[in-house]
């Protein structure tokens, strides 16, 4: 079968860019509208998308700086969200954001587990480690972990889950009503792990699903985001604004992944692009103009603020001047630089850097025609930018409407999409293999060498 585009919905309530809200098409209440979410979860499955994806935060900017103009102030948490939509859908993935700096390891891995097992084998976790000032005094601390801390605990905290996830032999559960045997205690394990920040003994009371165990996502684009992909994601989102960047990443990552043994076709990688989709140039066009629009100036500069990493003010600083310098952060270091480099190649004055980046807050911003949006995400996929595309509808539910009805059937029309979903779970669908138990894979070698 021919290598085909794989694709991601990144589908906030309140949809991407930073005025969706106040588009007279999306609902103003649509970030806490279940139903409105349910209609979502349905159109993405329509389009026979891989997986609904949500981002999730552990604090809002309050005070100096909040975007009072931003419907991502309140909103669902993600695991719980897709625990409700998984059993009003039959083939789309859910992958939900949960933090290794705030969770503790068997906690994220009984609720993915928990998913998994409700979506009957379409669960994702994207893994981040949340990389906000706000976020640390939510729990329990004055200020946040260093950068590189926060990996090396993401990186054990990753390996956890995954033993934990082993806990069970996928034939442990004997549930013989003669005997009275519910399941046999060899095939279950314990974790014991003692490490530099966790000490876990399980086994985890959760078993696994058809799939074996969720996808792991992530998408941090620094030098230890790179490493803690290449060593653990199966999915990776990341954001470009070119083809040669994305084409650096993707070989990067191929590369260090291969280097520790891994697969890298096991590995996709799927940058983000938000498209503006019009019957004609004009049209496509005019939508962006719309929606760029209803951008309020406050929300626009909290925004940079806050892409740059925290570090910068611009209380009182020229909108139509150029961006000042940005101070080191211990925030998220590779968004900060992207969005540095796109004021500075592009000469945008701050305003011009917030409506740029509005929409897809550094990710790839496409506006034109079906033909030319396909024509895009075929050349980044051919040419070694992508194995697929995290696709961020700017404004809900057009924007993603809009993508189904006029992008999925020109892409299907080139052979580089699917006409129906290959399988059930979301690692059939992504092609993707289900990972062997552990203990199972032990006891194999054993016999095997006996």
């Amino acid at each position: 079968m021919s290598r085909k585009i794989r694709l991601g919905a990144f589908l906030p309530g309140g949809g991407q860019h930073i005025a969706a809200w106040r588009h007279p098409d999306a609902p103003a209440d649509g970030a806490t509208s279940f139903q409105f979410h349910v209609d979502l979860a349905k159109e993405a499955e329509r389009g026979l998308f891989d997986a609904y994806f949500l981002a999730d935060t552990l604090a809002i900017a309050f005070g100096g700086g909040i975007e009072v103009g931003n419907a991502k102030v309140a909103g669902f948490e993600p695991v719980t969200l897709f625990a409700a939509l998984a059993p009003l859908t039959t083939h789309l993935g859910f992958i939900a954001t949960a933090s290794t700096t705030y969770e503790e390891p068997y906690t994220i891995a009984r609720k993915f587990a928990s998913l998994d097992l409700i979506s009957d084998g379409r669960a994702g976790w994207n893994v981040v480690t949340t990389a906000t000032e706000g976020a640390a005094h939510n729990f329990n601390l004055d200020r946040q972990h260093p950068h590189a801390v926060r990996y090396r605990r993401a990186a054990e905290h990753v390996e956890i889950v995954k033993a934990l996830w082993d806990s069970f032999e996928d034939d442990a559960f004997i549930r013989d009503k003669e005997t009275g045997r519910f399941f046999d205690p060899a095939k279950v394990h314990y974790t014991d792990h003692k490490g530099e920040h966790f000490k876990v003994r399980g086994p985890l009371n959760v078993s696994r699903s058809r799939q074996g165990n969720p996808v792991i996502v992530q998408a941090g684009q620094s030098d230890d985001g790179r490493g803690l992909a290449a060593a653990t994601a199966e999915v990776i989102f990341t954001a470009h604004q070119k083809l040669e960047t994305a084409q650096e990443f993707y070989r990067d990552i191929k590369n260090r992944a291969r280097g520790l043994g891994r697969n890298p076709d096991h590995i996709l990688v799927m940058p983000g692009v938000s498209p503006f989709v019009g019957r004609t140039s004009a049209e496509a066009r005019e939508k962006y103009e719309r929606l760029t629009s209803l951008i309020l100036e406050a929300d626009g500069i909290a925004l940079i603020e806050g892409l740059t990493g925290g570090t910068l003010d611009l209380t009182g600083v020229d909108v139509d001047g150029p961006l000042p310098p940005v101070g080191p952060t211990e925030g998220m270091k590779s968004r900060q630089a992207l969005i540095r480099q796109i004021a500075d190649e592009n000469g945008f004055t701050i305003r011009q850097l917030y409506q740029h980046v509005a929409s897809a807050r550094g990710h790839f911003t496409v506006v034109g025609t079906p033909v030319e949006i396909a024509d895009t995400l075929e050349d980044w996929f051919r040419n070694g930018g992508a194995d697929g595309f995290n696709i961020l509808p700017p404004w809900l539910p057009t924007g993603l409407t809009d993508f189904v009805d006029l992008v999925i059937p020109e892409l299907q029309r080139r052979g580089l999409f699917r006409t129906a979903y290959e399988g059930r779970t979301l690692r059939e669908n992504l092609g993707l293999p289900v990972p062997e138990n552990r203990w199972a894979a032990a006891r194999r070698t054993v016999h095997a060498a006996e």
